[in-house]
C-alpha cells in the first residue's frame, strides 16, 4: 500500500475530495474525478429506490453533465478491496484507455491505482 504523501499532489487532492464526501454524506464510497481541464467533479454513492449509482458513476455523469470531454484520474475512497468493473468502465468511458482510478481505504491510504482498459 502506498502512504497518500507519496502521490502527485494532485492526486492527493481527489482522494481527499473523495474521502470527505463519504464522510460528508455518510455513504459506503465518495468518488472525485479529474477532466482535462484540471476541474474536479465529487459525489458519493447514489442508493435511491429507483436509481443506484455508485460513486463513480455519480462523479463521472456530473463531470459528463458540465461538459467534461475527457478524465485525466478518479479516485473513490471505499472499504473494497478492488475497484468495481462498472466504475473501471465508467472512467474508461470518459477518459479513455489508461485513465487511473485510484481506490483508497477509508483512512486514505492508497490500496489500488487501476488503468481503465
Amino acid at each position: 500500500m502506498t502512504e497518500i504523501s507519496e502521490l502527485d499532489p494532485e492526486d492527493k487532492k481527489i482522494i481527499t475530495l473523495a474521502r470527505s464526501a463519504r464522510a460528508r454524506n455518510g455513504v459506503a464510497e465518495g468518488a472525485a474525478v479529474r477532466d482535462e481541464t484540471g476541474r474536479t467533479y465529487v459525489a458519493g454513492t447514489v442508493a435511491l429506490e429507483s436509481l443506484q449509482l455508485s460513486a463513480v458513476q455519480t462523479a463521472v455523469a456530473m463531470a459528463v453533465a458540465s461538459g467534461a470531454k475527457s478524465l485525466e484520474a478518479a479516485a473513490v475512497v471505499s472499504a473494497a478491496d478492488e475497484p468495481a468493473a462498472a466504475d473501471l468502465a465508467a472512467v474508461r468511458d470518459l477518459g479513455g484507455a489508461g485513465t487511473p482510478l485510484l481506490l483508497a481505504g477509508p483512512d486514505g491510504t492508497l490500496k489500488v491505482s487501476a488503468e481503465a482498459r
